[in-house]
């Protein structure tokens, strides 16, 4: 992960821990996405029960590796969103400004 937005300078190394939070980001949409796919899988019974379970298992496997960026960028966009304290008052006039 890149220290700084290229864009407006933002500082995305933070504290240990920080990003402890995007993990619930992504274990809940993906558990969101397997269920909403398993019963529309279950409901329309065009495959079979195993391929249908390896089909979710891949994409439990997969999803989270592809989104986990995505997951930490939404988290520090939740995060800055509802506590704007942390940015520094140089931090704050660049974000306005882009």
């Amino acid at each position: 992960m890149k220290d700084r937005c290229s864009v407006c300078d933002l500082k995305f190394d933070r504290a240990p821990g920080y990003y402890l939070g995007s993990i619930y980001v992504n274990y809940g949409l993906t558990a969101l996405l397997v269920t909403a796919c398993f019963l529309a899988l279950f409901v329309t019974d065009t495959l079979s029960p195993e391929a249908q379970l390896a089909i979710c298992t891949a994409f439990c496997v997969l999803f989270p590796l592809w989104f986990f960026r995505y997951a930490r960028a939404l988290w520090l966009g939740f995060d800055l969103y509802w506590d704007r304290r942390q940015l520094t008052d140089e931090e704050r006039r660049q974000s306005e400004q882009a």
